[in-house]
């Protein structure tokens, strides 16, 4: 079972992992991933970010993360996958993004998760503004994470 979620609102860790606890009766391993704002988006950056602007198409957004999740859930025997991902205004500190995955097993269950943060990182269709004292910036795709979705592909 895979529950998504675009939206502007925070979220509740515990009751996001409650509830994915709730959805995978029998789970023998549940991994969690909580992302915050950074308040530099380089290591070493020399200007803080103010806050973090996320823009989206709904219901592009969500296919794509449902199709990623998907992918996931061919590749290892999931009983629950849930996604959390915020839009709009974000201040350095707060949660942006929530990954669950519940299994039988632990070892499937991590791959999963580090799949799906992989894949939201790179392939979700976000585009992100960052402010700063001294203007605003749309932030790329890192290389490496460009380069976690090899490690994926050969494994494929």
């Amino acid at each position: 079972m895979a529950r998504i979620s675009v939206q502007t609102e925070d979220f509740d860790l515990g009751a996001e992992y409650r509830q994915l606890c709730a959805d995978a009766p029998g789970a023998g391993a549940v991994v969690t991933f909580c992302g915050l704002v950074r308040e530099f988006y380089d290591a070493g950056g020399a200007d803080e970010v103010r806050e973090l602007r996320l823009e989206h198409y709904p219901g592009m957004t969500e296919k794509s993360i449902l199709e990623i999740v998907g992918q996931a859930e061919r590749r290892w025997d999931l009983l629950a996958v849930r996604v959390v991902h915020r839009v709009g205004v974000l201040r350095p500190g707060e949660q942006i993004v929530f990954a669950g995955v519940a299994g039988r097993h632990r070892g499937e269950t991590f791959e999963a998760a580090n799949f799906i943060m992989d894949y939201l990182k790179s392939e979700a269709p976000f585009w992100k503004k960052q402010v700063t004292r001294g203007g605003s910036e749309w932030v790329n795709i890192r290389e490496s994470d460009r380069e976690a979705l090899v490690r994926w592909q050969a494994d494929g």
